[in-house]
């Protein structure tokens, strides 16, 4: 097949290139297109978003301080708008799994910025005597503060937006135990039968969970507000002037809407990524923390017929190919497997963490994409179990009475008034017999039905103290219950 593309040549350090003329990128993106494939995809787009507002700070600091003539910076910042508003996503195309710290990202955006400012100019494509890509639209700065400070820029948003999203779940959560707070559940340890529980109370310890994560992700954006654009390439500053360092937070502060500050040592700031490890570590305790609800949701909601079948997950997909009318707890399968995403994905941001050396951290790239991939799959994943799982969520109330009865799980509830060995035995025999703890209680006269009513209640035996105490005196040092409890 004839190609019928037209080309123009650009050239570098390296050599000469052959560009497709209608491309925004130029010679450096050309060449990271060929040797970087192996994610199969462009970087966060969020992230090179990010850069695209670190130059658009630069060209306005710039342009401030005389560093560039005003119609240049104007033509610079009105590329960079453009691009905000997505007119030129298609030529941010460097593969996400890139070598050299993240320079290749960092130079598709100078190079698109300087051909689409080009262009605003009257000049052609790659005409880089008008606008050129490092001189111009990278002026004062380097990779190394650039692609730092541009991560803390994307994901800071994302955090605010996820602890709102976790703040949601925790209502949720919270809705369901107002719903169920007098429903008694079987609770259970080791996934045998254990002690009575209020079903209420299960989804208020969901909710203190979630409260968790939401508040120590809400804190950890304090330090993510540090950035170290100004620091150049190894954090001192060399080839920036002092107006444009002192400057730039200020300005970044103003477009981003986030509190950003200048780091006091940007040295620091540039080869140390321990604030995204700090970051990633409380996405995987709330992963940690969605994967056991994962979990639970699919074990009570197991069956219905042949398992717990307490939780009624609403019906979204049908299950089977081959099983009519198979239902299967995809949503929370689903909610499971982001979970299980980003708790990988913080092994990912540790070890790229891990494997800076000296002065700069050449795999920040892979940490950016780790770090912004846990962000959006929780964003996405969490209201979507919200919405479609815990919400239209229902219990099975006769089922969930049932598995009380059955168990034998409340003679705990008179321990203090039998002794754990004859407690132990009326629990053996009730679960042998399937019969209600209450009948063997009243046939063999070891309580009065107003006794059991009391010790037995639903809120006696899911709070602290000893169940009825407020109502009995505690069975006597020789045994057997007192003449005030036979009363």
């Amino acid at each position: 097949m004839t190609d019928h593309t037209a080309y123009r040549i650009e050239s570098d350090s390296l050599g000469s290139l052959s560009v497709p003329q209608d491309a925004y990128y130029g010679i450096h993106t050309a060449r990271a297109k060929d040797n970087f494939r192996a994610g199969g995809r462009p970087a966060n787009l969020l992230l090179l978003l990010a850069i695209v507002r670190v130059k658009q700070a630069a060209a306005e600091v710039n342009g401030r301080i005389h560093a560039l003539p005003q119609k240049k910076a104007q033509a610079i910042l009105e590329a960079c708008r453009e691009i905000l508003e997505g007119r030129l996503d298609a030529h941010l195309i460097v593969d996400a799994y890139q070598g050299g710290a993240g320079t290749s990202s960092n130079m598709n955006v100078n190079e698109v910025i300087a051909n689409r400012s080009i262009e605003l100019l009257g000049g052609v494509k790659g005409d880089y005597s008008i606008i050129h890509p490092i001189d111009d639209v990278n002026l004062h700065q380097s990779t190394n503060d650039v692609y730092p400070t541009a991560l803390r820029i994307a994901v800071i948003p994302l955090l605010r937006q996820l602890s709102e999203e976790l703040a949601a779940l925790q209502e949720a959560f919270q809705a369901k135990e107002r719903e169920y707070a007098d429903l008694l559940r079987l609770g259970r340890t080791q996934l045998m039968d254990a002690l009575p529980i209020l079903a209420g109370q299960s989804f208020g310890a969901c909710a203190k969970a979630t409260a968790r994560d939401r508040w120590r992700l809400y804190k950890s954006e304090e330090r993510l507000r540090e950035i170290n654009i100004g620091g150049t390439a190894v954090g001192t500053g060399m080839n920036a002037p002092l107006d444009y360092i002192y400057a730039m937070a200020d300005v970044l502060r103003e477009l981003t809407g986030l509190g950003l500050y200048r780091s006091d040592f940007p040295m620091d700031t540039t080869q140390n990524m321990d604030v995204f490890v700090e970051v990633s570590g409380l996405l995987k305790a709330a992963a940690v923390n969605l994967l056991k609800i994962s979990s639970d949701f699919r074990l009570l909601s197991s069956g219905p017929a042949g398992g717990i079948g307490e939780y009624i997950l609403p019906a979204v997909q049908a299950g089977s190919s081959i099983m009519p009318g198979k239902v299967n707890p995809v949503i929370a399968e689903m909610l499971g497997s982001v979970a299980m995403r980003v708790i990988a994905n913080d092994t990912a941001v540790t070890l790229a963490a891990a494997s800076g050396q000296l002065e700069l951290n050449a795999f920040t790239p892979v940490l950016a994409e780790a770090l912004l991939e846990s962000l959006e799959l929780l964003l996405r994943g969490v209201p979507l179990f919200r919405e479609r799982c815990l919400s239209s969520l229902t219990l099975d109330e006769a089922r969930c009475r049932e598995h009380v009865e059955r168990s034998g799980v409340m003679a705990a509830a008179t321990i203090a008034y039998l002794g754990y060995d004859t407690a132990s035995e009326l629990a053996k025999a009730a679960a042998a017999s399937g019969r209600p703890l209450e009948q063997l209680l009243l046939e063999g006269g070891w309580m009065t039905g107003k006794q059991i009513h009391k010790v037995l209640h639903p809120l006696e035996v899911t709070k602290p103290g000893i169940p009825g105490r407020s109502q009995w005196t505690v069975r006597n040092m020789e045994g057997g219950l007192s003449q005030d409890e036979l009363e």
